[in-house]
């Protein structure tokens, strides 16, 4: 999948798209559109991916649980079961939170490689010093998929913590999270990304609605200034 554009089809339940099927049309059209690869979050959806392309699939598991803040693939029963399907990479949350049970990312790992020591693994940070992490702990990919998604990163930038990422660690970096323009893509390549994945800005048609709508009500706000001096 080197510097290949991987598609996130992933919609979560209350939103209008999700459906295994809906989300297997999405990554039809992603793959016909020259996708080199899909993420895709829950065993069905993955299976009904499957029925539509032959593309690599980084496959993940959203589950909540009430002692974390951790969502994707938390434990290793959803490591099981993206196993089980079968999928080329799965990718899991690496940050420095509490994980469910307070298992720690080292034990977690560790489990997860001495059970299934062929999987490819992926894993999801937020911070240089998550990745320097990751890597000593073995995973064959590193994704910047979480900064700006924990308390201690939202106001860092995404394709800065790329950059560093890149420079320090010897593991292919997936850059993944806020690349919404086809330049931001660029860029990531630009800085030594591996790959790019994009998500919302291609397959979530209900945030995209908003982003546009929530530019436009700027440039309204400025004109009712405007006009009342």
């Amino acid at each position: 999948m080197n510097n290949q554009l991987i598609i996130s089809c992933q919609a979560l339940e209350g939103e209008p798209l999700h459906s295994p099927f809906i989300m297997s049309k999405m990554a039809l059209a992603a793959s016909e559109g020259g996708a080199g690869g899909i993420r895709a979050n829950s065993v069905l959806d993955i299976q009904a991916i499957k029925q539509e392309i032959d593309l690599p699939i980084i496959g993940i598991i959203k589950q909540d649980y009430k002692t974390s803040d951790v969502v994707i693939t938390p434990t290793i029963t959803e490591i099981e079961e993206l196993y089980n399907e079968g999928v080329d990479v799965i990718a899991f949350d690496a940050t420095d939170r509490i994980r469910p049970d307070n298992v720690t990312l080292e034990s977690f790992v560790a489990s997860v490689k001495r059970k299934f020591p062929n999987q490819k693994l992926m894993a999801d940070i937020s911070t240089l010093e998550e990745a320097l992490v990751a890597e000593k702990l073995g995973v064959d990919f590193v994704g910047t998929t979480l900064v700006g998604y924990t308390e201690y990163t939202k106001n860092d930038e995404p394709l800065q913590v790329l950059e560093e990422v890149v420079k320090q660690i010897s593991v292919p970096v997936i850059a993944e999270g806020n690349i919404n323009t086809p330049e931001k893509a660029r860029r990531a390549l630009e800085l030594g990304a591996s790959t790019v994945v994009v998500g919302s800005a291609v397959t979530r048609p209900k945030f995209i609605t908003e982003s546009f709508l929530n530019e436009m009500i700027k440039h309204s706000e400025l004109n009712e200034k405007g006009s009342l001096k």
